[in-house]
């Protein structure tokens, strides 16, 4: 069997193969709710015999979303509607169980934000924007309304919140939970002293600008039942030379992250800095996600420009990391585990109705297929 369609097992969840579906925003929901769009979006990718499906960054409450198009779960209609959706996508291919997992996060200082589509700039207060919380109050782009600085008080009601998401993740049905660090949401705010400039215990040492990301994930931990896995995305460097976050100090933290019950640890990098440069090729984060595997002994994702079968196989193969996350590649294709399992030898559990698929030459693809013709 190849190493990409090896399986995996996270605390008492067991995974099929290496590949996850990665989180993508869609700003498409109304109120923080799901709606249709989510339902075809997801049911295709529920469809892609992935090992797990992670869903799309979920804000723990109204003001910790990017845009007004992102998801929520920080109410009951929120909450029902998501169990509803959880539902249908796990019935959807019931011979593979498709683990469904939740990103838990808040956008900090880039919330209050347009969709990309309708230019992703700050939305003014008086168009139905929002003061931005945050550690400082240091704005994200030039010109923009700065954030509120987050109290301590604040900061404990927020940990709550996250909590609250929690159990209302495990109630929705969810399998598993991760806790986004990355990209210059909150967390990854807190973490890197380009957003932290605060003077007390959560800022300017490497110990004190983890403390919150940590104390919120102990806690979610807590929360969250013991056979569930539960990981957490990390951006490994700011790619700003300016900037002490790197990684010397993410690996530092993968190791205090695994420390605090961590199930995995999902690489990627960037988004905090105006002044980021990024070295971009394919594979480009797979080096980071290597680097954190080295210091942990927990498993690590790794993602970043991963779009060909041949060049996930070999990140597995090699040790650089133990699962692969894809998004983009997923999007334009949503049965690339399919075409990896006929390119490399593997086999999938696909949904009955589509068992007679396969073309000629693409070998044994599916594991189990109905036998007989009508």
């Amino acid at each position: 069997m190849t190493s990409l369609f090896q399986p995996l097992k996270l605390r008492e969840l067991n995974l099929a193969n290496r590949t996850i579906v990665s989180p993508m925003c869609q700003y498409s929901a109304v109120d923080g709710v799901v709606q249709d769009w989510h339902t075809v979006h997801l049911g295709q990718l529920a469809q892609s015999s992935a090992g797990m499906l992670i869903l799309e960054a979920t804000a723990v409450e109204a003001a910790g979303r990017i845009t007004h198009g992102c998801l929520g779960l920080y109410n009951d209609v929120q909450e029902s509607k998501l169990t509803e959706l959880v539902s249908l996508l796990r019935n959807l291919n019931p011979r593979m169980s498709l683990p469904v997992c939740i990103q838990l996060g808040h956008a900090g200082r880039k919330g209050s934000s347009h969709r990309p589509w309708e230019s992703g700039m700050q939305i003014p207060l008086d168009e139905g924007g929002w003061i931005a919380k945050a550690p400082s109050a240091i704005e994200h782009h030039e010109g923009e309304l700065p954030p509120e600085a987050l109290t301590v008080d604040e900061l404990a009601a927020l940990k709550e919140r996250f909590v609250s998401a929690v159990e209302r993740s495990h109630r929705a049905g969810i399998d598993a939970i991760e806790l986004h660090c990355a990209h210059g949401y909150l967390m990854h705010q807190f973490l890197s002293p380009v957003a932290n400039q605060r003077s007390d215990e959560y800022g300017g040492s490497l110990e004190n600008r983890m403390r919150f990301p940590l104390d919120v994930f102990r806690a979610m931990r807590a929360a969250w039942p013991a056979e569930k896995p539960m990981g957490v995305r990390l951006s490994a460097t700011d790619w700003d030379a300016a900037s002490s976050w790197d990684i010397e100090e993410s690996s530092r933290f993968g190791q205090l992250l695994e420390e605090a019950g961590c199930d995995w640890i999902d690489v990627s990098s960037a988004g905090v800095s105006r002044h980021q440069k990024i070295d971009i090729g394919p594979g480009y984060q797979v080096p980071f996600a290597q680097a954190i595997k080295s210091v942990v002994s927990i498993p690590v994702m790794a993602v970043g420009l991963i779009t060909e079968p041949e060049q996930a196989e070999e990140i597995i193969a090699a040790g650089k990391a133990d699962m692969v996350a894809i998004a983009r590649a997923f999007m334009y294709n949503p049965r690339w585990v399919w075409h990896a399992a006929a390119r490399l030898g593997g086999t999938v559990d696909a949904p009955v109705q589509y068992w007679r698929s396969t073309p000629a030459d693409a070998g044994r693809l599916f594991g189990d297929t109905p036998i007989g013709q009508r």
